[in-house]
């Protein structure tokens, strides 16, 4: 039985993660375009608005259907799971759940809940919620059961009402208002902890049917959201949903009748600034109090000027993808000459953080299964060159790839990625590689076409890991068929299968251990590094959650006079 206390999101939680992230005792002017708040910190005055620079609006305000960190650091707020994490680790500990109970085989799990808790529309949350929610997902049909909307639940859970013998979930029972059972139809050993996803963030049913949360439209390429996901969006987090202003703001304030502690902040605007540069001139400007995903070059500038540097811990990926349903890519030996092509070493130099550590798997090195013995692909232009040729490529008949990457937008594992692409496709071309860019907006456009559809070559993409399981990483990417790498590989497919259902820890780490091996051999890619994400604040910001999953309430941020 999990019986770690509950936690209380607030100033003791704040206070204890902001020492592991970094302590700080600053002094400072508030901003003068701010309003004054109302909040007490040690019988001064705060100001109670909280301004966060965000790269890019949420892809929708209904996290079951997202997959991208903006939309995450807005539902984090708005919403809660039965799981979370446990402050400055990716480790789960209790939330809306007080404590579980797992059968030894792992296929039944038991949760008791908190109770007195209510949704911000008044829904009471209770065992009836949540198998409401858990019901919603299996039930998903069309668009909604697609890779390029029920991306998470697609990826951990599998299957559907509609392919039952697929599915990992089977049924959710209420034992009483405060107790619920959930049975799985299939092993699952990260399954408690993949409930700390803000995908998995329990919605009001009220909210849900009112405001058809599952009638959505359009195309996987272009989904058009339903209203529930643009103006709708109801959890029982410390904040409520005010307003949003796609290319402006996300406003979010206060929910009075929350079961926690609320902290100093009565509202928080997520101010859309998609430039780098334009984020630190804000910061600078004192017309915002914090951002996300600093420029390496800002980082030393910013601190000698008396700002706040805060880093997460490495627990991200980023790699250059290899589209399989490009003909070319289909070939080991051009996976394995444009492996040898990248001198990932010149590149976290170049362009990436201070802090960042080189990958030579699609894991980080502190997850269960990291394989220090894996096949690795020195940095050798020649090796490179002559691979092609016995593929065929030559200077004559030199190989063209279209090379996909985002514009316009920060990631915790790629801050900047045209200075990324610019490097690699200088690498590229030196080994005689020719690149053709094609360029999209992060969202919707890039995160739809690269893993919703067919339609790009290699690409820039990666991963902040959600919670601490090797699933989460390695499984996510490469447990079934899959638009972005375009392969088919049944072996792979049911190594990773067979992994994530085995509860002993010892035997899991060595399957994980064979996988990360075969992975490396069959080049779905080239993991090029593990980033540390680094984030901005003004003086008055006193202590931060940093999380190496991004699991930071702003409650628990502690503010100054």
């Amino acid at each position: 039985m999990h019986k770690t206390p509950m936690r209380r999101r607030g100033l003791l939680t704040a206070a204890i993660a902001g020492t592991a992230a970094t302590a700080m005792l600053l002094s400072g002017c508030v901003a003068s375009e701010r309003e004054e708040g109302g909040a007490e910190n040690g019988g001064g005055e705060v100001d109670s608005t909280f301004i966060f620079a965000a790269s890019a609006d949420p892809a929708s305000l209904d996290p079951a259907i997202a997959q991208d960190g903006e939309t995450f650091r807005v539902s984090r707020q708005i919403f809660e799971g039965l799981v979370g994490t446990k402050p400055g680790t990716a480790d789960p500990a209790p939330l809306l759940a007080e404590e579980w109970v797992s059968a030894e085989d792992g296929m039944s799990h038991t949760f008791t809940l908190k109770e007195g808790v209510t949704f911000h529309d008044g829904t009471p949350f209770n065992a009836e919620a949540v198998c409401f929610n858990f019901d919603r997902w299996y039930n998903w049909t069309g668009l909604l059961a697609s890779e390029a909307l029920g991306y998470y639940y697609n990826k951990l859970f599998k299957g559907y009402a509609s392919n039952p013998a697929d599915a990992v979930y089977k049924s959710c029972t209420p034992n009483g208002d405060n107790e619920v059972t959930i049975e799985l139809n299939k092993p699952f050993a990260g399954f408690v902890a993949s409930l700390s996803l803000p995908a998995f963030g329990m919605q009001s049913p009220s909210a849900l049917q009112e405001f058809k949360a599952d009638e959505v439209g359009g195309t996987a390429e272009a989904p058009a959201l339903s209203e529930y996901a643009k103006a709708h969006p109801v959890g029982t987090g410390p904040f409520q949903f005010e307003s949003w202003k796609p290319g402006e703001n996300v406003t979010l304030t206060a929910y009075e009748d929350y079961w926690g502690e609320q902290g100093q902040i009565e509202e928080i605007i997520f101010r859309v600034i998609d430039d780098p540069t334009a984020r630190r001139q804000a910061l600078e400007a004192e017309t915002i109090d914090g951002y996300d995903l600093v420029g390496p070059a800002d980082t030393k500038a910013l601190e000698d000027a008396g700002f706040t540097m805060v880093s997460r811990p490495p627990f991200t990926i980023l790699y250059l993808a290899f589209n399989q349903a490009v003909p070319e890519l289909q070939d080991i030996r051009v996976r394995q000459a444009l492996s040898h092509a990248v001198d990932k070493e010149a590149l976290i130099t170049q362009v990436l953080p201070e802090g960042t550590e080189l990958a030579t798997q699609f894991v980080p090195p502190v997850v269960n299964g990291y394989n220090e013995d894996v096949t690795t692909y020195e940095y050798d232009v020649d090796k490179a060159k002559s691979l092609l040729e016995e593929a065929g490529f030559t200077a004559d008949k030199p190989l063209t790839l279209t090379f996909n990457y985002p514009v316009n937008v920060s990631r915790p594992y790629m801050p900047d990625p045209e200075q990324i692409f610019t490097v690699l496709s200088k690498q590229l071309e030196e080994a005689g590689v020719m690149v053709t860019p094609e360029t999209d907006a992060w969202s919707p456009d890039y995160l739809d076409k690269i893993t919703g559809t067919a339609d790009h070559g290699i690409h820039l993409l990666g991963w902040t890991g959600d919670y601490n399981d090797t699933d989460n990483f390695v499984g996510v990417f490469f447990g079934q068929k899959s638009a972005e790498w375009g392969f088919d590989n049944p072996e792979l497919f049911q190594m990773l299968t067979e992994a994530r259902g085995v509860p002993d820890l010892d035997e899991q780490t060595e399957l994980y251990e064979e996988i990360n091996a075969e992975v490396a051999e069959f080049i779905p890619g080239v993991p090029l590094a593990h980033p540390a994400p680094t984030l901005a604040f003004s003086p008055r910001v006193e202590s931060y959650p940093a999380s190496p999953v991004n699991d930071e309430v702003f409650t628990d941020i502690v503010l100054t006079e």
